[in-house]
């Protein structure tokens, strides 16, 4: 199987599936993330305990990219520390966002599949909304991540569709 094919399964896999997409009862941090180019629309939710991500929850609306992308997330750090979720958040925004086409995959795992995201600028703010969400989090910022606005996107990814 090539990884074009692999890559439209796995996004309609966790689009059609999609792994943690419920709401913590009582999240110890949360963070919302918006892309008004596509209408996504991200609200993450930890909770932690010992530096360790005990929990993890979202509820989102939007494109199969962000949603898949975003459960996909959920998935690789889930029970990691804060410390090795954010060189997982750090590989995925180089593979994304500033187009690694060797990314570290020992570090992103099957996240690997989603590296065609990154030459499709139109969709880098999709597949990044729920990692800005998630960086947001980890950092203790409250407000709502705008994708449009957000200065971690380069201009030329940061423009609507």
């Amino acid at each position: 199987m090539d990884l074009k094919t692999l890559y439209r399964e796995v996004i309609l896999d966790h689009y059609k599936k999609p792994r943690n997409a419920n709401a913590l009862e009582s999240p110890d941090r949360e963070a919302k993330c918006k892309n008004p180019s596509c209408g996504d629309r991200v609200t993450l939710q930890l909770n932690i305990a010992d530096g360790m991500l005990t929990e993890i929850g979202y509820q989102g609306t939007g494109c199969a990219i962000s949603q898949a992308s975003t459960s996909m997330m959920t998935e690789a750090i889930k029970g990691k520390s804060i410390e090795d979720a954010s060189k997982v958040v750090n590989a995925f925004r180089e593979m994304i966002v500033d187009g690694n086409e060797n990314p570290d995959k020992e570090v992103l795992g099957d996240l690997i599949t989603m590296g065609g995201v990154g030459k499709l600028h139109a969709r880098v703010k999709c597949a990044m909304c729920g990692w800005s969400a998630l960086e947001a989090a980890l950092e203790e910022k409250g407000d709502e991540i705008d994708m449009d606005k957000d200065k971690s996107m380069p201009d030329s990814k940061r423009g609507g569709i």
